[in-house]
């Protein structure tokens, strides 16, 4: 098995539960996720099986689009509702101008300091299971780049004010410190109620099912809707398999060879050797 799952992940499971339960379903202990989600958080999940794990990496980079829910008027430790409560304020009295304000800060390339209980590793160790340990958890802010916040509704629910959202953002982007720092601007403390993954690019939330009824990508479909595709002839392929490399792609970034079949052969990168262009092989596919 190998290839491509689209998950729509139910809340209350972790990704790590999700990829458990795919290596008890696909036979194999090689499936990993592109891009953590929080118990609390829905939507798109994608997995790798088989060879296709170790291509994920192209796939994290891709483009997020979420939808969440703002609570405005109570922050949290977790900067989420599953978090222990901080402080509230009253909120009520916030205007939709003040938010929609508020809000055009977070929008381009900004420094953003994650939460203390994100997924992030310090020295091996994910940064929330070192809060649960006991640790205090300082992490530096970090470059990230939003590219649009559309505001879908606002409304009041006694002394809080409720924000829905959808985000468009760059990998490493967070989106309960959004929340958490909208509530800041406004001073009146904020936290995500919700989160839903819709889009990690290309792969869209329509696309994906539950592991019930998923069907899987192939490793060749999967990564050609990502990088650029070259298409090679046998003479080609035998050069690869023996780590040789062929004629240059003349394309930056990684290039997708597949053979005549239309099965994934490797990756090409374009390096100068001895004085000239060449495409080298790497991530080759390996014949089982």
């Amino acid at each position: 098995m190998h290839g491509f799952a689209l998950i729509n992940k139910a809340p209350g499971l972790t990704s790590h539960d999700v990829v458990a339960q795919a290596r008890k379903l696909f036979g194999t202990k090689k499936v990993g996720h592109a891009g953590t989600l929080d118990p609390m958080a829905t939507g798109v999940l994608v997995l790798g099986i088989g060879s296709a794990t170790r291509l994920l990496q192209y796939v994290t980079d891709g483009t997020k689009k979420y939808e969440a829910t703002i609570r405005l008027g109570q922050s949290t430790h977790t900067d989420d509702r599953e978090g222990e409560v901080l402080a509230t304020m009253d909120a009520s009295n916030l205007s939709d101008t003040e938010i929609k304000s508020a809000l055009k800060n977070f929008v381009g390339k900004i420094k953003q300091k994650p939460s203390s209980v994100s997924a992030i590793k310090i020295d091996g160790k994910r940064a929330h299971q070192r809060v649960r340990d006991g640790e205090v958890v300082d992490i530096p802010a970090r470059d990230v780049e939003v590219m649009e916040i559309e505001v879908q509704a606002i409304n009041k629910t006694g002394e809080f004010t409720d924000v829905q959202v959808a985000i468009t953002c760059s990998v490493g982007t967070y989106i309960r410190a959004i929340a958490r720092d909208l509530g800041e601007a406004l001073n009146v403390g904020g936290h995500l109620t919700t989160l839903n993954r819709t889009l990690v690019s290309p792969f869209d939330i329509s696309e994906c099912t539950d592991l019930t009824s998923v069907k899987l990508i192939s490793v060749a479909a999967g990564i050609s809707r990502i990088l650029p595709v070259r298409t090679i002839d046998l003479s080609e392929a035998n050069e690869i398999s023996f780590g040789r490399a062929i004629e240059a792609s003349n394309k930056s970034g990684a290039v997708v060879a597949l053979d005549q079949a239309g099965e994934f052969v490797a990756l090409l990168l374009d390096k100068e050797q001895s004085g000239r262009t060449v495409a080298t092989p790497t991530l080759v596919a390996v014949k089982e």
